[in-house]
C-alpha cells in the first residue's frame, strides 16, 4: 500500500517561509516522478512543482518562479517544497503528487498552508 504522508503546512505572515516535506512508502521512492499541487477555495486544483524521478530537470507554475524550489532525497524518501517570499495568494491545501504511470498515480492528504497578517 502506497502512502504518501506531507508536513509542514501551517500560518505564516506575507514575506515568510515554510518547508513542506512528503513521505513516501511502499513504492521504490526513486522510481517516481514527484509533484506539489496546491487547491485553493473554490479555484481548481493546479500544478506548483515537479522533480522527475532522478532528480535534476524541475519545472514550476509561473506563479511560484523563483520562491519556491522543490527536492528530493531519495535517500528517505522524502519529497521537500521550500516556499519563500509567502503571498496571500498562495494560500491553499498543498498535495504531494507521487506518479509512476497511468496506473500508479497517487496523492496525499493534504497540508494546509494559509498566508495571512
Amino acid at each position: 500500500q502506497v502512502q504518501l504522508v506531507e508536513s509542514g503546512g501551517g500560518l505564516v505572515q506575507p514575506g515568510g517561509s515554510l518547508r513542506l516535506s512528503c513521505v513516501v512508502s511502499g513504492f521504490t521512492f526513486s522510481r517516481l516522478s514527484m509533484n506539489w499541487y496546491r487547491q485553493a477555495p473554490g479555484k481548481e486544483r493546479e500544478l506548483v512543482a515537479g522533480i522527475p524521478s532522478a532528480g535534476g530537470s524541475t519545472n514550476y507554475a509561473d506563479s511560484v518562479k523563483g520562491r519556491f524550489t522543490i527536492s528530493r532525497d531519495n535517500a528517505k524518501n522524502t519529497l521537500f517544497l521550500q516556499m519563500n517570499t509567502l503571498k496571500p495568494e498562495d494560500t491553499a491545501v498543498y498535495y504531494c503528487n507521487a506518479r509512476f504511470d497511468y496506473f500508479n498515480d497517487y496523492w496525499g492528504q493534504g497540508t494546509q498552508v494559509t498566508v495571512s497578517s
